[in-house]
């Protein structure tokens, strides 16, 4: 298998330091274990630190020669790690610094959509200590601004329900995106090398796609590909690839879509670092279009390990 990386060492990042950090270690234990069968030099880095130089040391005294980046939110989805990875002339997987603190902020990544021309919810900014005046027309969406897996989202349909609902995303963040509710399906697409992967509806059992019913079995349904008429899936991988290009995001992506009641897409956020659990929707994506687990890993990999290839030649 000639892929031009057999003799490098890679580096699976996982952990860190977010509140994703159990979730990020199975995603990167999977990736780890994807690479390894395929004989390649892999070894499994725990980030559990911040601090730059703690990180470069780790990853020198790895010997990391290219990283596969499985960290989750803070720290892994920001920019952060891959700038130090830039630092340090080591190639890695998915989107640069900017694109990926792009993603990663939905205040920064709405604003671009509505200035693209992808269509998204209409929102407000609350910040913590701060009054908080929006139409007050409910329900509404109130999540943190720069988290992910929906921690701290809540579906608001009262003033008292605002309240509680805004100090727990503050317990997280200190700013608060308040969105329009869109009442509809949910729907997500993986991108791939600058392609848009099969459409997975998500039907949760009750309520709606949560941290809990993300990562518990048994309580949400995937359909994948989506039944959907050929040319609405066909709109949702069009807008889905259009956020991603909206953001700068490279290699790969994971976009998360509502289809209102008229039949209407709106982009919820593009996930620079989609999870790569036996829960995961991005390799679920992936299937559809007949690429298995270990094939995009690989493909993952192999688009990083090209990117420094071509950027060496310019």
């Amino acid at each position: 298998m000639a892929i031009g990386f057999e003799t490098l060492r890679i580096a699976v990042l996982g952990g860190g330091v977010s509140c994703e950090r159990e979730i990020s270690l199975i995603s990167a234990r999977q990736a780890f274990d994807a690479l390894k069968q395929h004989g390649l030099d892999v070894v499994l880095v725990d980030i559990k630190s911040r601090e730059k130089e703690s990180v470069r040391h780790e990853l020198l005294s790895q010997g990391a020669d290219i990283a596969f980046i499985a960290l989750h939110g803070e720290f892994g989805e920001d920019g952060k790690i891959q700038t130090i990875l830039e630092e340090l002339d080591i190639p890695y997987t998915g989107s640069d610094p900017r694109a990926s603190y792009l993603a990663m902020d939905k205040i920064a990544s709405k604003k671009i959509f509505l200035r693209e021309g992808v269509p998204t919810a209409d929102f407000y900014v609350c910040e913590k200590g701060k009054p908080c005046d929006f139409p007050a027309e409910y329900p509404v969406v109130v999540k943190p601004y720069y988290a992910g897996s929906s921690l701290g989202v809540s579906i608001v349909r009262s003033r008292e329900a605002f309240a509680r609902a805004r100090e727990d995303a503050f317990s997280i963040q200190s700013k608060v995106l308040i969105e329009d509710y869109i009442e509809g399906r949910e729907f997500t697409v993986g991108i791939l090398e600058d392609r848009a992967l099969g459409v997975v509806e998500i039907v949760p059992h009750q309520g709606y796609f949560d941290f809990q019913t993300k990562y518990t079995d048994g309580q949400v349904d995937f359909v994948a590909p989506a039944k959907l008429p050929q040319p609405l899936y066909e709109q949702i991988q069009a807008v889905s690839l259009a956020a991603h290009r909206a953001l700068g995001c490279r290699h790969f992506s994971r976009v998360d879509v509502l289809i209102n009641k008229e039949g209407l897409p709106f982009v919820l956020e593009v996930n620079s670092i989609p999870g790569l659990t036996s829960h995961s929707l991005l390799p679920l994506s992936a299937h559809c279009c007949g690429i298995a687990f270990d094939g995009l890993i690989l493909k993952m990999l192999l688009l990083a390990y090209h990117e420094k290839k071509h950027t060496q030649k310019v």
